[in-house]
């Protein structure tokens, strides 16, 4: 587990040398090689994005003891009574949720692979609304392009708005068939099988639709991680 706001050098090397360097599908250093290509990667990525569901496993494959629990600073407390999921920016509608109010929603469950940049992969069933049925509701503008996700340990992402809608991303509050717990994100967190996991937030508390990337695109983008991050 990371439990610092920054990583160190050594580690840095250390998780290239595990494999961090990856090809034109994976995450790049920012150095002076990814910033030439990483460029070109994302937009081979956004290019071959499919609206179409990625295939998901039957729920015989799900693999609970490979899921690791990573955070940057620990799990938070949140005060689940008072907890508001709050959608803002460039939308005609704001929201701002109760927990119970997202799970009067349509269930959407999936059994994906969840694959993280360190190397690890594991079989997770994911249970939560459409991101794309909450935008429905906010009315994202004509200039919408990007949804960034704050959380509340402070982690901070941006996903691109077709990755956003893709029918396979969740906002989940299940995970294997139950409430999704804390040390993964309760109440709500990010599940995708179309993004490495490092995009997918845990413990989410507000959307922001914007039409433009804001200087601070992701906490690990920040550091040199590839934006899209795609799969």
């Amino acid at each position: 587990m990371i439990e610092s706001n920054r990583i160190s050098r050594r580690q840095l090397l250390q998780w290239a040398g595990a494999g961090l360097m990856v090809n034109v599908a994976g995450t790049l250093l920012y150095d002076p090689i990814g910033r030439i290509s990483m460029p070109v990667n994302e937009a081979f990525e956004s290019l071959i994005l499919s609206s179409k569901p990625t295939p998901e496993f039957p729920i015989a494959a799900i693999e609970p003891d490979k899921l690791i629990v990573n955070s940057f600073r620990g799990t938070p407390a949140i005060d689940l009574v008072n907890f508001r999921l709050n959608i803002t920016g460039s939308i005609a509608n704001p929201l701002s949720l109760k927990l119970a109010d997202i799970q009067q929603m349509p269930l959407t469950s999936m059994v994906i692979r969840q694959v993280c940049v360190e190397g690890w992969a594991a079989i997770v069933q994911w249970g939560g609304v459409r991101v794309r049925d909450l935008l429905t509701l906010a009315q994202p503008q004509a200039d919408a392009k990007y949804v960034y996700f704050k959380s509340a340990d402070g982690y901070y992402e941006s996903w691109d708005l077709a990755s956003v809608v893709h029918p396979q991303t969740l906002l989940a509050y299940q995970m294997n068939g139950r409430d999704l717990p804390k040390e993964n994100g309760a109440p709500l967190r990010l599940a995708a099988p179309i993004k490495l996991g490092y995009k997918q937030s845990k413990w989410v508390t507000e959307l922001i639709v914007t039409d433009r990337l804001l200087p601070k695109r992701g906490y690990w983008e920040d550091l040199g991680y590839e934006w899209f991050a795609g799969i």
